[in-house]
Order: C-alpha cells, then structure tokens, then sequence
C-alpha cells in the first residue's frame, strides 16, 4: 500500500460506515475498515484512536466554536444573544455536503448501547462547553448552568429536526427557532 494516500481520513470515514451498515459496529474492525479504505491499519490508528471516533471526532471542534463564538459578542450581549451565537457558529458542521453522512451516523448510533452512551458523554462535554463559556462571560454559577442546558436542549432539537428526512432548512435556522421556542417556553414557568 502507498505510504500517503490523498483523503485518508475521509475514506476511512465512509468505508466505516459501509462497514458499519453491512456488518453492524460490533461486527467491524479497525483493520476491516482500513481495508476497505486501501489503506494500512497504522494510517487508521494515525486518524483515529479507534472505531468509536469515526463516528466521534471533531466534537470537540462543537464545543470551541461555541466558547468563540460567545467571545466575539459584544459586551452587552444578552444570555440568549450568546446562545443564538454559539449555536449559529455550530452551523459549520452541519452543512448540506454532510447532511447523508450524517444521518448514515446517527443510524449507527441509534441502533448499538455503547455508542448511544458515548454519545451522551459527548452531549454532557458540549453542554460543559457551552456553561464554561458562559461563565467566562461573566454569568453567574446558576444563570450559566440553566442556559447552557437549554442551549444544550436547542442544539439537540436542532440537529434532530436538521436530520429528519423531510428536512431541507439549514441547521442554523433550525437552532434559533429551537432557542426561541425553549425560551418561550421557559418564560411561561413563570
């Protein structure tokens, strides 16, 4: 096999997830998957530190594109205004292009334990992103915790609806309309 191969990672990508439809996760390996890519297991293991990070990775880009996003408001911003902003930065990772993949992903997800269950991990250190940057903006200790929460719920209603088959609107308007109704909801508590 060659030493260097143009879009490795993104052919280990979609090579694990025909794997994954085909076989089921538990039924696939690291080496199975970097097989079916034309490539050497080592180049697996250099992209990704297993087969769970293919459906994984770049989450942690979520979480740093929220906390710049709420550094580049202005003073003034309102809680919410920061929210709105956190989520539309998120937009980058959910564009047209990624739409089939994604939705290939969350198939795979939905259908094993394990997974769903690094999932929530990954939803709990996104909504600690989200609280961390609040609080860096100043916000108090329970103010920060209830807004990244429901800047948590937005973004997960967002991305639902963003994946559903009848879907053809844009993640970012998809999660302002998600804020406003949670908002409004949370208002009429009272």
């Amino acid at each position: 096999m060659a030493r260097w191969e143009p879009n490795a990672r993104e052919r280990l990508a979609s090579s694990a997830l025909d794997l994954f439809a085909e076989r089921g996760y538990e039924g696939t390996t690291a080496a199975e998957i970097a097989a079916r890519a034309g490539l050497a297991k080592s180049t697996f293991f250099r992209h990704f530190a297993d087969k769970r990070e293919v459906l994984f990775a770049g989450q942690d880009l979520i979480g740093e594109a929220f906390a710049a996003a709420m550094r580049a408001c202005p003073p003034s911003a309102t809680p919410r205004e920061l929210l709105h902003a956190a989520l539309a930065a998120a937009a980058f990772a959910f564009g047209d292009e990624r739409r089939a993949w994604v939705v290939r992903r969350q198939a795979v997800i939905d259908d094993n334990t394990e997974l769903r269950e690094r999932e929530l991990l990954k939803r709990a250190s996104l909504t600690a992103a989200l609280e961390s940057a609040l609080r860096e903006r100043g916000l108090g200790e329970r103010l920060a915790a209830l807004a990244a929460e429901v800047g948590s719920l937005a973004f997960r209603g967002a991305f639902a609806r963003w994946i559903a088959p009848s879907n053809a609107r844009g993640y970012a308007e998809l999660a302002r309309e998600e804020l406003d109704a949670l908002a409004s909801a949370a208002a009429s508590l009272g």
